[in-house]
């Protein structure tokens, strides 16, 4: 935006002091066009905004780099690499232009992700007997004195949320399939379909308790 100040500032310049417009321009650090509609209009206020931001560096790289942050979004957030590490993986691929570029512009993809998750809903209603919940989580515990980490499963009635857990050494699909039998013998039954996170199960634990139901 150019202010009253420095309308004011070329005007006097131009008229008071005589100085030339390459002058003005200089000094000022202002266009030629700037200064000439100073001078020839009466605002004492203008604008001037780009209907289009120019991207010369970060242009034809923006749909890898998009790709790259999707992939890393997808990520648990201790996996998840910095915008410094996405700079140096873009680099490597052959991209030369600077770091702010990619920042600037990771910075409004997430927003504007962000901003369309926001706008999703997704109701967590569950008629009885729908659907179950299986996961993992890890934790420490003492045992005979000697500190150590163990695998929780976890199972839970979507609609109750009544939830099974069993401890595991491991993760392993033995113990995948003992988790779901030992809670469908304590909830005394099974239901219509399980959800599970993808990262967290075996494919084909899933595709085993999906032929058992039906």
């Amino acid at each position: 935006m150019l202010v009253v100040e420095t309308i004011a500032k070329i005007r006097r310049a131009y008229f008071q002091d005589r100085n030339p417009i390459k002058q003005i321009c200089r000094e000022l650090r202002v266009s030629r066009n700037t200064v000439r509609r100073a001078i020839r209009s009466g605002v004492t206020e203008a604008t001037c905004e780009r209907s289009v931001q120019p991207l010369p560096k970060i242009g034809p790289w923006k749909d890898k780099l998009e790709e790259m942050l999707a992939a890393n979004a997808r990520k648990p957030k201790r996996e998840r690499s910095t915008r410094i590490r996405i700079f140096e993986e873009l680099r490597a691929l052959g991209y030369d232009g600077g770091y702010d570029a990619v920042r600037r512009y990771a910075a409004t993809w997430s927003k504007e992700e962000q901003e369309a998750s926001a706008a999703a809903y997704v109701p967590l209603i569950f008629d009885p007997g729908e659907a179950y919940q299986f996961d993992w989580s890890h934790k420490i515990v003492v045992i005979d004195g000697a500190t150590t980490t163990v695998k929780v499963a976890h199972v839970r009635l979507c609609h109750s949320r009544m939830r099974f857990a069993r401890v595991y050494p491991r993760e392993m699909q033995e113990m995948v399939s003992d988790a779901h039998d030992k809670a469908f013998a304590f909830f005394g039954g099974t239901s219509t379909r399980g959800i599970y996170d993808s990262g967290n199960c075996p494919p084909l634990v899933r595709e085993q308790w999906t032929r058992r139901r039906r």
